[in-house]
C-alpha cells in the first residue's frame, strides 16, 4: 500500500509545480473521469486524458494542485484532498474565487493508475465515498 501512496505522492510533486508533462504513471488504457465541474465526462486511454487535461488546462494561467490531506480508502485506491491555485486566462478569476478545494480519487493496480476520478467539489467526492471531511 506504501507503494501506491509513494506514486501519487510522486505524481503531485510535479502538479504542485504546475508540471503536467509526465504520465508513465498512468496505464495504457486509464479512464480519466471529471465527476463534476465545468465539463464532466470521461474518457479512456493515455491520449484521451492529455487531450482532457489539456483542454482545461488551456482556460488556466499558473494551475498548481496543492496536496492538503492524503488517504488510503484500500489496497487499490487513494483519495487526495487538494487546493486549486491558478487565474483564469479570459476572466483573470482566481480559482479559489470558484471553490479551489477539489479531489482525486486514483485506482492503482500493478504500480500504475488505471483509473483517476477528479472532483472540483471536494464535498461532493467525500459524499460519493461515503465519507466525512
Amino acid at each position: 500500500m506504501s507503494t501506491n501512496l509513494d506514486l501519487v505522492r510522486s505524481i503531485y510533486a510535479d502538479w504542485e509545480w504546475g508540471d503536467y508533462s509526465a504520465a508513465e504513471w498512468a496505464h495504457p488504457q486509464i479512464e480519466y473521469v471529471f465527476a463534476d465541474g465545468p465539463a464532466p465526462g470521461g474518457s479512456t486511454g493515455l491520449t484521451g486524458m492529455v487531450d482532457r487535461l489539456r483542454d482545461f488546462l488551456s482556460a488556466w494561467e499558473g494551475v498548481r494542485l496543492v496536496a492538503e490531506e492524503y488517504r488510503v480508502l484500500d489496497g487499490e485506491r487513494i483519495l487526495v484532498l487538494h487546493r486549486h491555485t491558478g487565474r483564469g486566462k479570459g476572466s483573470g478569476l482566481e480559482v479559489a474565487q470558484l471553490g479551489g478545494e477539489g479531489a482525486y480519487v486514483f485506482h492503482i493496480r500493478g504500480g500504475a493508475v488505471t483509473r483517476l476520478v477528479a472532483y472540483f467539489d471536494r464535498d461532493r467526492a467525500l459524499a460519493d465515498l461515503g465519507l466525512e471531511a
